[in-house]
């Protein structure tokens, strides 16, 4: 493993990775947990895409309270070979594409607070857990996240991080997909809070566009408001394949193209829906 930039803080390993030391987990913690789950998993049907639901289930993460990794992880394993890692809050780009990059994710183990379930800005075991681990139980999507990972590795030497970090977020964090049903959410960011899961398909202020990696990669991103873009995936397949491409050629072409505007609509664009653009700054979410 490449050396971090940072050391890690005390008490964690060379890799960042900590003990979740779940037996230390308070009754409230894992109140907040319960409640929170059981608002998501009431709301998600007919939003939420087949593979998130799924894996919700293959994972059983309503056993009571905050998830043991060492329970799920077994099941996950079996199923795409990747595990959970207890981390100590975010850490090191190089850090985190090299856990992607050998199919282990990283997640944070501090629960929110009772007053917080409806927003948190940085994130906790509730969005690592619910909001990512689910989608890992599908194959397609487990080898689309350690593509990722082994992409950071190479953009790091390029400088052209910001670029694959939207990428990230636009997919990974705040991804839509296209089915016969409808769209439906598989990002993270999404899945993990009740008004953006709801906001994300039903408002009409957004523009939802179709996915274009070099067009996400030129789209800057807020992580203080709802979004006004989504990006909406034809099929969980074609993140896998935009992600095995060589981006060396697209990285040259983005060092001379201008970053575009959050809420540009080009025509170009792939439009699925068009927002009204009537949007509200720092409203209440969750």
């Amino acid at each position: 493993m490449s050396p971090a930039t940072q050391p890690p803080p005390p008490g964690a390993r060379p890799d960042w990775t900590i003990d979740q030391d779940w037996d230390a987990y308070t009754a409230d913690e894992h109140r907040v947990w319960d409640t929170l789950y059981e608002r998501q998993a009431a709301l998600l049907p007919g939003r939420a895409c087949d593979a998130f639901l799924k894996g919700l289930d293959a994972l059983n993460l309503h056993r009571g309270g905050v998830p043991d990794f060492r329970a799920i992880n077994p099941e996950l394993q079996r199923l795409t070979g990747w595990t959970v890692v207890a981390a100590p809050g975010l850490v090191p780009d190089e850090v985190f594409f090299e856990h992607l990059a050998n199919r282990r994710f990283p997640a944070g183990t501090f629960v929110r607070k009772a007053d917080q379930l409806d927003y948190l800005q940085e994130p906790d075991v509730f969005h690592d857990v619910f909001g990512h681990v689910p989608m890992l139980t599908d194959p397609t999507f487990a080898d689309y996240m350690q593509a990722y990972g082994r992409g950071g590795l190479r953009a790091l030497g390029r400088g052209q991080l910001h670029n694959l970090a939207r990428l990230y977020w636009y997919t990974v964090e705040f991804g839509l997909l296209a089915t016969e049903a409808g769209l439906r959410i598989y990002g993270a960011g999404i899945v993990s809070s009740r008004a953006e899961s709801i906001f994300a398909l039903d408002d009409p202020s957004p523009n939802r566009l179709g996915f274009d990696l070099e067009r996400i990669m030129r789209t800057p991103y807020r992580i203080d408001d709802f979004q006004q873009v989504y990006f909406v995936v034809p099929a969980l397949q074609a993140l896998l394949d935009a992600t095995l491409k060589d981006f060396g050629p697209i990285y040259r072409r983005l060092d001379s193209a201008p970053d575009l505007g959050i809420a540009d609509v080009r025509t170009e664009d792939g439009v699925i829906t068009r927002g009204t653009q009537a949007y509200a700054r720092a409203r209440a979410r969750a």
